[in-house]
């Protein structure tokens, strides 16, 4: 490698760093918040604040303020996956689950998007991505139900609502990359979270509750600040920006890092224990996650036409 080439590959890396420390970040400011108000009232004011960001950006900044009629479609199905549906999942499921739980099942990210390459006829299966899979689905169950059904019924309800916000996450990935390549991290992403910003406008009737977010602490409304631009904004943008840069496979492997940051975190801020379960199964999560993202890339067999046929 050339080191003309090393330094851009270089910025993507130290942008995903910052990105994961800024998520992990995510999981405690989201419990924080919703200490005092609703999963769905957080939301909302998270969006309406990273909304008005992108708005100021798109007029600011040189290019098109609006996507292009042939882009709108993507737009919509991105910011919709990205936004209200990946969004509400992950905060109902969060309220219900633990910091910690929700970073180790958002580690199956790259599990998820190497799955999607295979559905997409991108790549071809491998005995070593296929050992991974099965390891992190094996991590994924203890983390579930390691606690036992009885005991763990509340958490596993969290569990699984973040582990269909995870579906949406992978969808939100591995669809935007070809967007961030064609228009640029900042439009598509600016895109893409207003369309999800303007989706939830009919909730400010139901769940924007100003009197109630006024009267909150000043740690609840920091959380939402840094929820709207710290995670909405600046998070989502080094995203996509190295979406544009480098293949969805190696971006998302940076998802593996954010268990462990995010679990210390919430063991020193928010008192959350270290228990068998989630040392036994996050480390069976992060080994088949690697596993997977290892395995050899082979790219989908090419059909030749006989040259004589028809």
């Amino acid at each position: 490698m050339t080191p003309g080439a090393a330094a851009p590959l270089g910025r993507v890396y130290a942008a995903l760093t910052v990105q994961v420390l800024i998520s992990a970040g995510t999981y405690l400011a989201a419990k924080r918040a919703m200490t005092e108000l609703s999963p769905f009232t957080v939301v909302l004011w998270r969006f309406l604040v990273c909304g008005v960001a992108f708005t100021l950006l798109l007029a600011l900044t040189p290019g098109p303020t609006l996507p292009p009629r042939s882009a709108w479609k993507r737009v919509a199905l991105l910011g919709l996956m990205g936004g209200p549906v990946n969004q509400t999942l992950f905060f109902s499921g969060l309220e219900r689950s633990t910091a910690a739980h929700a970073a180790l099942l958002y580690a199956l990210t790259p599990m998820g998007v190497y799955v999607a390459s295979l559905v997409l006829g991108r790549e071809r299966v491998s005995t070593r991505a296929t050992a991974g899979i099965l390891t992190a689905l094996v991590g994924v169950v203890v983390l579930l139900l390691g606690r036992g059904l009885a005991s763990a019924q509340g958490s596993v309800q969290g569990d699984l609502l973040i582990l269909m916000a995870v579906v949406a996450w992978v969808f939100y990935t591995t669809e935007g990359k070809p967007l961030a390549s064609e228009y640029g991290p900042l439009r598509a992403t600016a895109w893409t979270m207003t369309v999800a910003t303007a989706l939830q406008l009919p909730l400010i009737p139901f769940v924007l509750k100003p009197a109630e977010v006024w009267a909150a602490s000043f740690a609840a409304k920091g959380a939402i600040v840094y929820l709207g631009l710290m995670t909405s904004v600046v998070a989502y943008l080094l995203w996509y920006y190295a979406l544009s840069k480098v293949p969805a496979s190696r971006v998302a492997i940076f998802s593996n890092l954010q268990p462990a940051a995010t679990a210390l975190a919430a063991w020193a801020f928010l008192n959350e224990s270290l228990h068998w379960e989630l040392a036994l199964g996050g480390a069976l999560v992060l080994v088949g996650v690697r596993l997977t993202q290892r395995a050899p890339v082979k790219a989908p067999p090419v059909v030749v036409q006989d040259a004589r046929a028809g």
